[in-house]
């Protein structure tokens, strides 16, 4: 009987875990973070509409880089796309069935759609289109940055709320994998303001999906990794050992690249030329195409200072916009940093230990691909309280975050320590027997 009961109990369990999926996303520094996707129906056509699709980024720190974003449906019935403004399909897909001139943009069941190029023709543009599918953060630059649009009209589709049917099965590429989206659903419709902010319209249908980012479908292995220093010791901490891989040019030749080859420009075009997103890093004992080394730099009377570093790694790409979110209990006394921008991030208001650091703009907001100017750099002043301590690592982060991914950090007993920290640790215990000895 009880063997029966562990049984059924067992079976239960692993259909509880076949039902689970990684694809839902949870990210407690930004708990409502989204990418949500709205289609407006601006006008009725004689057998179909015309729409507006806008992506906005609701995320904090999370941005879509280059090459951009990819969205793809499929149709839930016969629909085509006549035409399209400020995007483009990737393929055109079989119009054989119809004549003339008037051919479809897209005749695919499943399109998939990629923003415009800047310099596009202004007669092939809209708002908030055509920055190669780049798309910032919600809290690092503008809302205007952090949305993209296209418009398309599309045919044999129905020209009425009752007739159109919603397209299905909607997928997201910002630019790789990462992001599950859910299904359409019909919302409130939307209201546009106009320049002079004295009349609204509003759409004709609107209907809205959203889509959530998870690191482990985006990719396998990590993207970056921390190491540490401190001005009080003399043993600098590096990123752990194939934190992003292993370095292995015997069985795997092209894994990483030595910075001292001379067919780095020949490697670097050759992956560009076969579109593989792939980082092509610098051959190191971690692997990883971005570092960020944290260091202790000063202490004074009523503050302590810190350097932050982040160097690039990838020889084949430039980081434009980037961002850093690290986690350290001691920001709430952040007095000043030198030359990145800060925004505070904490969720919860009576807690201040998340900070977003990021580029000045035109100044050091780009990071170049791998080689001598490929770091930027800024210190950070904090002034000390009731918790301010050297001792157990404290004055290194808790988690750090390149970009919205999760960074490799040293395990904490690795961290500088301070000066015969390990003497000191011993003398309890160094009491503890003579105590005894002296009882005897």
């Amino acid at each position: 009987m009880g063997l029966c009961f562990r049984s059924i109990l067992l079976l239960f369990f692993l259909l509880f875990c076949a039902t689970f999926t990684s694809t839902e996303a949870y990210d407690a520094l930004d708990p409502n973070g989204n990418i949500t996707i709205n289609w407006d129906i601006i006008t009725w056509t004689g057998n179909g509409y015309t729409a507006v699709v806008t992506i906005s980024n609701f995320q904090k720190y999370r941005h879509i880089q280059a090459p951009g974003w990819t969205l793809g449906w499929t149709w839930a019935k016969t629909e085509v796309i006549l035409t399209m403004a400020g995007g483009q399909t990737t393929e055109q897909g079989d119009c054989s069935r119809f004549q003339g001139s008037n051919i479809p943009h897209c005749c695919k069941k499943d399109p998939t759609v990629v923003d415009l190029l800047p310099g596009t023709p202004y007669n092939q543009q809209i708002a908030n289109c055509c920055r190669g599918g780049v798309i910032d953060s919600f809290a690092q630059d503008p809302p205007a940055h952090s949305a993209s649009s296209f418009q398309l009209t599309v045919g044999e589709a129905g020209s009425t709320n009752t007739t159109v049917d919603l397209p299905k099965n909607f997928t997201l590429k910002a630019p790789g994998p990462g992001y599950t989206c859910g299904p359409a659903e019909i919302a409130m419709p939307t209201k546009f303001i106009s320049q002079d902010g004295r009349r609204a319209t509003q759409a004709m249908m609107t209907w809205k999906v959203k889509c959530t980012y998870s690191q482990f479908l985006a990719q396998k292995i990590p993207s970056c990794c921390v190491s540490m220093s401190a001005f009080y010791s003399h043993e600098i901490v590096p990123c752990p050992k194939c934190a992003c891989g292993c370095m292995n040019n015997l069985t795997q030749p092209g894994s990483c690249v030595d910075p001292n080859s001379p067919y780095i420009e020949t490697v670097v075009s050759a992956r560009k030329k076969a579109n593989n997103l792939d980082p092509v890093v610098q051959c190191t004992s971690f692997m990883c195409p971005i570092r960020i080394h944290w260091h202790v730099k000063q202490n004074y009377k009523e503050y302590w200072r810190v350097k932050v570093t982040i160097s690039n790694f990838n020889y084949r790409m430039n980081y434009t916009n980037w961002n850093l979110v690290v986690q350290h209990p001691n920001f709430d006394n952040l007095t000043q940093v030198f030359s990145f921008n800060y925004k505070s991030l904490s969720p919860y208001p009576t807690i201040n230990d998340t900070a977003m650091l990021y580029g000045v703009k035109f100044y050091n907001d780009f990071l170049n691909q791998a080689g001598p100017l490929g770091n930027v750099q800024s210190e950070l002043l904090f002034r000390k309280d009731s918790s301010f301590s050297f001792e157990k690592g404290w004055g290194f982060p808790r988690r750090v975050y390149f970009n919205g991914d999760n960074c490799v950090m040293p395990p904490p007993h690795k961290y500088p320590s301070l000066p015969n920290s390990g003497l000191r640790e011993n003398i309890p215990v160094l009491m503890i027997l003579i105590s005894l000895l002296f009882s005897l």
